[in-house]
C-alpha cells in the first residue's frame, strides 16, 4: 500500500491544523495504530509551526507566504516533508547527529525540532540550496490495528 498527499499552505496559523487534520485522517483510514499516528501529528505540528513562524518574507503578490507539507505512507514507513522559503537554519545538524540543543526550562518555544527527533524514527534539518529556506523531514515505522483495511497482504 502507498499514500501521498502534498499541501501548498500560507504562512498562517490556522494551516496547521488543516496538514494535522488532514495526515490523521489519512492514517485512520488506512489503519495506522492510534499511538504512531498521534505521534506523527505532534511532529507535524512542530514541523509546521516552525513553517509558519520561520519561514521567511512573503513572495511578492502573497500576503502571507507559504509553505510545504508532503506525506508518504509507503508499506511500513511514514515520511513527512515540511518545506519553506525562509532562511533556513542557521546551523542545521550535520546528518547522523543525534541531538539539538534544548530550550531552558523558562523559555515559551524553542523545543518543536526537539520534540520531533523525540517523536520519529528518523530525522533530517536541511537547507535547500536551490531556492533557499529550510527542510524537516522525519519517518517513523509504521504500527497497524488489527484488521487495517489498507495493510498489504
Amino acid at each position: 500500500m502507498s499514500i501521498w498527499w502534498s499541501l501548498h499552505l500560507r504562512r498562517e496559523a490556522a494551516s496547521v491544523p488543516l496538514a494535522r487534520r488532514l495526515l490523521m485522517g489519512t492514517m485512520e483510514t488506512a489503519g495506522v495504530d492510534p499511538d504512531i499516528s498521534y505521534d506523527l501529528s505532534v511532529a507535524l505540528t512542530e514541523a509546521c509551526a516552525n513553517a509558519v513562524e520561520h519561514g521567511g518574507d512573503p513572495v511578492p503578490g502573497d500576503r502571507a507566504g507559504a509553505y510545504r507539507v508532503t506525506a508518504y505512507l509507503d508499506g511500513e514507513t511514514c515520511r513527512i516533508e515540511v518545506a519553506d522559503s525562509g532562511p533556513g537554519f542557521a546551523a542545521p545538524p550535520a546528518r547522523g547527529t543525534a541531538v539539538l540543543k534544548t530550550a531552558p526550562d523558562d523559555a515559551e518555544n524553542g523545543r518543536g525540532l526537539c520534540l520531533i527527533q523525540q517523536l520519529a524514527d528518523h530525522v533530517h534539518f536541511v537547507n535547500r540550496s536551490d531556492r533557499g529556506g529550510a527542510v524537516v523531514s522525519f519517518d517513523k515505522v509504521l504500527k497497524w490495528r488489527e484488521n487495517a483495511p489498507l495493510v498489504s497482504a
